[in-house]
């Protein structure tokens, strides 16, 4: 049978309980406590039966309030005052909801914020594979070739007729386009130089650089990311192998070096596409196709989409790894930074492209 709980005052300062200090014998307890006004610097504890969490508390709370000592505790006793007394913190408070505004400029601001920490580790990560780029070209012997051999038909081979396939269809979508409006001011024969200038100079590097990215970016990070996961790139850590000489170099290396092909083999099928439609829908023969291209096409056009192909490359390669080697904790994450390796890349392959557009224009390549 509990003991109801009880307390009283000798008149020195020390508040002395009785009984068992429960949840189902406190009654009125905690009210009357609340109307001690005297001095109070000792509790004592002495002649308390039982306790548990809800009479922990109480003294607690009384012991602050007071600043008095507690005393007469057995050892359960004081451990569990102890347990009361340590989750005594303070708890934060959930936010009111914010309005429409609010939340917009919330959502915002923190999508600038991982932005611009994801640009950082993005930069950061660009700088420890030029560090190993350097340590491989100081000791050659540390060169992976037969990964990056490997690398280089994942990327660049076995793409081929996927990237042939695209460029052709967008080819014959340029200049079926072109065509049409241009029909308005009988100038279908400049359908050629549409065709010619925007594939090479622009859309075959661009749209090969998307494919890529889409392909290969995704199986970099995907790759990465599983061997993150099975703690792999921990093991090769462990007998001493850098992970970005092992794995993060040869994929960008590999990127850097076959851009510039994929994107020259790009534009010549899409001109073919072109040159097709040209000869089916506007009666242009190919050799007339051929010719104009020569005539109208400076070699600048080749120039630029020769530069932009391997900082294509190397963007859509550094930003797979990157995501990759971010993998932590489940199977989840694979998939999360794959989808964010394609779309950072194709993200600043844009961005890249445009600055491009404008800083070429400036230097007097039109």
């Amino acid at each position: 049978m509990s003991a109801r709980a009880e307390f009283s005052e000798d008149g020195s300062g020390t508040l002395r309980f009785s009984g068992d200090l429960l949840l189902r014998t406190i009654g009125d307890l905690p009210d009357r406590l609340d109307k001690v006004q005297g001095k109070v610097d000792r509790i004592d504890l002495n002649h308390v039966g039982r306790i548990d969490t809800v009479g922990a508390w109480l003294v607690h709370r009384l012991a602050v309030r007071t600043d008095a000592a507690i005393d007469g505790l057995d050892e359960d006793g004081r451990h569990l005052l102890d347990q009361v007394v340590a989750a005594d913190q303070p708890v934060a408070l959930r936010e009111g909801r914010r309005g429409l505004v609010g939340q917009l400029v919330g959502e915002v601001g923190d999508a600038v914020i991982i932005a611009l920490k994801t640009l950082y580790g993005l930069l950061g990560f660009l700088g420890a594979t030029v560090i190993a780029l350097g340590n491989v070209i100081r000791h050659p012997s540390r060169f992976r070739f037969n990964a990056t051999v490997h690398r280089f038909e994942v990327v660049g081979v076995q793409a081929l007729a996927i990237v042939g396939l695209m460029s052709f269809l967008i080819g014959i979508v340029i200049a079926q386009q072109g065509a049409v409006q241009l029909r308005q001011f009988g100038a279908e024969v400049f359908t050629i130089n549409l065709v010619g200038r925007l594939t090479l100079r622009e859309l075959g590097v661009l749209m090969t650089a998307i494919m890529v990215a889409g392909r290969s970016g995704s199986a970099f990070a995907a790759q990465l990311g599983t061997m993150k996961l099975t703690e792999e790139i921990d093991a090769m850590r462990t007998i001493g192998v850098s992970p970005m000489e092992a794995l993060v170099l040869p994929r960008t290396i590999a990127a850097v070096l076959l851009m510039p092909l994929l994107g020259f083999y790009s534009s010549l099928i899409a001109m073919i596409g072109g040159g097709l439609l040209c000869w089916i829908g506007l009666d242009i023969p190919p050799v007339t196709f051929m010719q104009r291209i020569r005539e109208v096409v400076p070699i600048t056009d080749l120039y630029i989409g020769l530069i932009k192909a391997p900082v294509f490359g190397a963007i859509i390669a550094i930003a797979g790894c990157f995501q990759g080697m971010l993998v932590e904790s489940d199977a989840e994450q694979v998939g999360l930074r794959t989808t964010s390796a394609v779309v950072q890349a194709i993200f600043l392959v844009i961005v890249l492209d445009a600055f491009f557009a404008v800083f070429f224009t400036w230097v007097g390549w039109n």
